[in-house]
Order: C-alpha cells, then sequence, then structure tokens
C-alpha cells in the first residue's frame, strides 16, 4: 500500500477499474480480490476525499453480491433469447457438410513403419498401386 495520500487514491481508482473488469467478464475471484484491497484503501483515506470512489464500490459490491440470485439468472435467461428479425425474412439456407465432404474425399493413409501412419498423397508419391509390389527401397 502506498504511503502518500495522491497514490493511495490512484491505487484507489485503479483498484476500482480492475474490480469492474472482473465482475463483466465473471471473474469473481478475481473481483473479490480487488473489492477486498479497494476496502483497504478506502479505509486508509479520508472519507471527505474518497466520496466518489466509496459511491462506485457500493454499486460493485451490489453487482458482485448479485451474482447467484434468481433475478440475475432470470435476466440471464431473458438476454440469451435473441428476438425475431422484423419483416418475416429468412435466413439463407445452409449448405450441408455432407455435400462438401462427398466432393473432396481424403485419400486414406498407408500404414507403414509401426503404428504410424503416412499420408503419401500429401508426400507427392500418389496413391499406393498394389501392382508394383510391397515397397520400394
Amino acid at each position: 500500500m502506498p504511503k502518500q495520500q495522491p497514490a493511495k487514491i490512484k491505487a484507489l481508482q485503479q483498484t476500482i477499474k480492475v474490480a469492474r473488469a472482473a465482475i463483466s467478464t465473471k471473474h469473481w475471484n478475481e473481483a473479490r480480490y480487488a473489492l477486498s484491497r479497494a476496502r483497504a484503501l478506502t479505509n486508509a483515506l479520508p472519507a471527505n476525499m474518497t466520496v466518489q470512489e466509496r459511491e462506485q464500490l457500493s454499486a460493485l459490491r451490489k453487482k458482485f453480491a448479485a451474482r447467484n440470485t434468481p433475478a440475475a439468472k432470470n435476466a440471464k435467461q431473458a438476454k440469451a433469447t435473441p428476438a425475431k428479425r422484423p419483416g418475416g425474412k429468412k435466413p439463407a439456407p445452409k449448405k450441408s457438410a455432407a455435400k462438401s465432404a462427398a466432393r473432396q474425399s481424403k485419400p486414406t493413409p498407408v500404414r507403414e513403419l509401426g503404428d504410424r501412419f503416412i499420408n503419401r498423397a500429401s508426400l507427392g508419391y500418389g496413391a499406393k498401386d498394389e501392382t508394383k509390389g510391397s515397397r520400394t527401397r
């Protein structure tokens, strides 16, 4: 904790920013630590110098305390359902993945060198020809 009062105020403001960011990204452990650090800083400063910071901290504490309440869960569910678009437009049909997979069939890897699979076509050897023999050296 800084010794000078201006440094304490600056540290308090930075801690409030960290707590706000942690609450918005739902990093609850980080938010808890930042709020406790901010409380220590506000207790070390005179009350008349930190009026705005104390108001911000009380709002952040309310947000932090309401993270597991039923009202917060209901608000989250209400946001999760997207609103329908006006005008009745339908989204464009998506191309099926089965058709694109059928067009680009990957060559089967050739079993060589123990349990390792080598894709000979990707190395430029082409498909394995069974008529010429097993392996070329």
